[in-house]
């Protein structure tokens, strides 16, 4: 009966040392990134930064995520953590289930930002950064939980829901100046989805 369980405690071992190092190079991606951003004065913003409603910039819900605001590292230091710590939690599913989520949350996003982002009076600013994403993974990690039956992937949901709880209020309108409520909402949703198109099926007696 526990014949399987070293395969098990291996294949996890496995899929946390991948997601480590998936994370950790997504990370030193980001820092590059922005090390160029800074350097040029915001150019990366500026050219693959979404401009919400115009059709030029529908390429951009792919680039986005991946720059930060250029003025200062605040923004990108704000993402690390959350992005390291979901993106890593997301891939001891697996790698199906960590690529399906970022991928819905990364869209979901993004055409969320084209539509609805910035004002409709007036030119609308530019988005960039990797928020829209960490909520897609938040919002897959907390409800994955409850659709698999499993006690810890639970435990962990209310430790994430404890934890992060309040970065939910970052999906509110009335969220402060400069940050996108709309990247945040619907990459959430993007995470959702991606956790009930994941669902288990149906479970075999064992």
């Amino acid at each position: 009966m526990t014949a399987g369980a070293p395969g098990t405690r291996g294949q996890l071992a496995g899929r946390a040392s991948a997601g480590l190092a998936t994370m950790t190079a997504v990370t030193v991606l980001l820092y590059v990134i922005e090390i160029v951003n800074m350097a040029t004065f915001g150019l990366l913003s500026r050219m693959f930064g979404i401009r919400p409603r115009d059709v030029g910039s529908l390429p951009d819900i792919l680039t986005s995520p991946l720059v930060h605001d250029s003025t200062s590292w605040a923004h990108l230091l704000a993402n690390t953590l959350p992005l390291f710590v979901f993106g890593l939690l997301a891939f001891l599913a697996g790698l199906r289930q960590f690529l399906t989520a970022v991928a819905l949350s990364w869209v979901a996003s993004g055409i969320g930002v084209w539509l609805f982002g910035g004002s409709v009076f007036g030119h609308p600013g530019i988005t960039v950064g990797a928020s829209g994403v960490i909520f897609g993974l938040f919002g897959f990690l907390l409800v994955r939980g409850f659709f698999n039956r499993s006690w810890w992937q639970i435990l962990l949901a209310a430790v994430l829901f404890a934890a992060y709880g309040s970065v939910l209020l970052g999906i509110l309108p009335t969220v402060g100046r400069g940050i996108s409520w709309q990247a945040h909402l619907f990459g959430l949703a993007g995470g959702v989805i991606a956790a009930v198109m994941l669902r288990p099926r149906g479970r075999t007696a064992s």
